[in-house]
């Protein structure tokens, strides 16, 4: 009875903000267990687990200098944390603003920022790109299009050339012929313009993509994970033409499937929760597996 006399007396204590409090840390060591779950955060916490047990250890049995060591290295751990967990932070930090709650109140406010110039030059864009996807699908010349939608990459930008022109199948044909200068690298496309071009794209960090995929794709793969971007790609081993968003790879596209994704992805800016969740899905279910082997 005395226990349980004593179970009442502090559930008594407990308020509202208090039951708020617990659900909130609750859900910040639920987020960092599933940031570091098969990651390299994982092994690096380990590492931090043995540095923590051999602190115990060192002031269990009288090691002063160890201890003292070990004391000053954990008096820096937060900025250490954050130095080597950095890739997993800005991670973690990019997918809560590219949250869907977000991004529905930010497309409120751009709807009415978006012009019918806009749109038609979007769409203009889009029908180029098609074009010119074609036209290196039988021609076997690869080329990588970065379309910027919510999340600004002007720091990738800044790796190329700034060019900001009108786009058409000409201009594509000059930036990505083998022997151009900026040919090797991506061209970003803004508000339906062409950026910039021969831009350094950062290659996926994951582990489960197909080996055969060539770099092209996994830059693809890379940017389409750390941002909201829509990315082309046409292979110059095969031809085939993918898109890769969110860390996926949608593969072989013919023009009109190609022109009604893209335009469903750039253009069309309200779709409901669940269509998005349902696009989501569709695109986890879609193999990286693929015949680009030894893709340059």
């Amino acid at each position: 009875m005395d226990l349980l006399n004593v179970i009442f007396s502090i559930l008594k204590t407990i308020q509202i903000r208090d039951i708020i409090d617990i659900f909130a840390i609750a859900l910040i060591i639920f987020g960092l267990v599933k940031l570091v779950r098969e990651t390299r955060a994982a092994q690096l916490l380990k590492g931090v687990i043995v540095f923590v047990l051999l602190y115990v250890f060192s002031s269990l049995f009288g090691l002063t200098m160890l201890s003292s060591l070990l004391r000053m290295l954990f008096e820096s751990i937060i900025v250490i944390l954050v130095i080597v967990f950095q890739p997993e932070i800005r991670k973690a930090l990019e997918q809560m603003g590219r949250n869907n709650t977000y991004k529905k109140v930010l497309k409120v406010f751009q709807k009415h920022g978006k012009s019918g110039d806009w749109e038609k030059c979007v769409r203009k864009s889009i029908i180029n790109a098609a074009d010119t996807a074609m036209l290196f699908s039988r021609a076997k010349t690869g080329a990588l299009l970065v379309f910027e939608r919510q999340t600004k990459l002007s720091d990738i930008a800044a790796t190329g050339t700034i060019i900001d022109a009108e786009t058409s199948v000409a201009l594509f044909g000059n930036i990505f012929f083998n022997k151009a200068p900026l040919h090797d690298g991506a061209s970003i496309i803004r508000d339906g313009k062409l950026y910039a071009a021969g831009c350094i794209l950062p290659l996926t960090d994951n582990k489960n993509v197909d080996p055969n995929l060539g770099t092209r794709h996994r830059a693809a793969l890379g940017i389409s994970e750390q941002s909201d971007a829509v990315v082309l790609v046409v292979s110059e081993e095969t031809g085939v033409i993918s898109l890769a968003i969110n860390g996926i790879l949608l593969r072989d596209y013919t023009r009109d499937g190609l022109v009604s994704k893209l335009e469903s992805f750039l253009i069309e800016d309200f779709i409901n929760e669940d269509e998005e969740e349902k696009e989501y899905n569709l695109l986890k279910k879609i193999s990286h597996k693929g015949s680009d082997s030894n893709e340059k």
